[in-house]
């Protein structure tokens, strides 16, 4: 390798909630020559990222664009609404959103999820990014309707969170660029996928084949030796086996 080469390595971006700590222990088994970065980025910045070559691929939540973008869908999360511990909704094991008709419920600006119309009252003003939504709930301002890993990102010990039964729920996928998919991107796809480091589709080099035994041949004959014959009554031994016979 020349000075100018550089040394393969894997970018991988990630928006707030999504953990990828499984994929990368498994990389870091796998491939421990090739290192793995994480990016951190916003939603609203997670595709930009990708398409200027930014990081091979990311772990986005969808919708994704397909015209440029490739992307397999992982898992999907459950919906919560966060609430104050005091507040009447933190009495309840489950929510829905007629429950929450007359509550004010904050929509800030880089909410992940695909609401025709979000529940309750509409705040005087959208918060800028969940986080700033997450110390309002904390003031008292209002509640908030996010994916359940944004909920335990932002966690408060003044604050809990129940699940919204029928609220659009958060799909987390993989995605990367069409014209960008590289061996490594094949790689992690295949750990994404959960495919064991042998599979076919994968490129770790499977176990060689072992050759079948060949039996042993006759000396200059090129024949396979015969075997020896079993002791039994089938046996060509000049005479059934047992008792010797009696002299007449």
């Amino acid at each position: 390798m020349t000075g100018s080469e550089a040394s393969p390595s894997f970018r991988l971006a990630y928006v707030p909630g999504v953990t990828p700590t499984k994929w990368v222990r498994i990389w870091n088994e796998r491939l421990p020559d090739i290192p793995l970065a994480l990016l951190q980025v916003s939603p609203a910045e997670a595709f930009g990222v990708l398409r200027g070559g930014g990081a091979d691929a990311g772990l986005v939540r969808l919708p994704v664009d397909g015209t440029d973008l490739s992307a397999i869908p992982l898992y999907t999360e459950t919906t919560v609404v966060v609430t104050p511990k005091d507040h009447v909704v933190a009495a309840v094991d489950e929510v829905t959103m007629e429950d929450l008709a007359d509550e004010v419920v904050l929509h800030p600006l880089d909410d992940t999820l695909d609401w025709e119309r979000p529940p309750g009252e509409p705040a005087f003003e959208r918060p800028a990014t969940t986080a700033d939504a997450i110390e309002l709930v904390a003031a008292g301002i209002g509640l908030l309707v996010v994916p359940q890993s944004l909920a335990r990102l932002h966690h408060r010990k003044d604050l809990t969170y129940r699940p919204l039964t029928d609220a659009p729920e958060s799909r987390v996928a993989l995605s990367w660029p069409q014209e960008a998919t590289t061996d490594l991107v094949e790689d992690f796809i295949g750990i994404v996928r959960g495919r064991t480091v042998n599979s076919s589709r994968g490129r770790a080099k499977p176990p060689e084949d072992k050759k079948p035994q060949q039996k042993p041949k006759r000396p200059g004959t090129g024949k396979p030796t015969a075997r020896a014959p079993r002791a039994g009554r089938n046996a060509k031994s000049g005479g059934r086996p047992g008792k010797p016979r009696r002299r007449s």
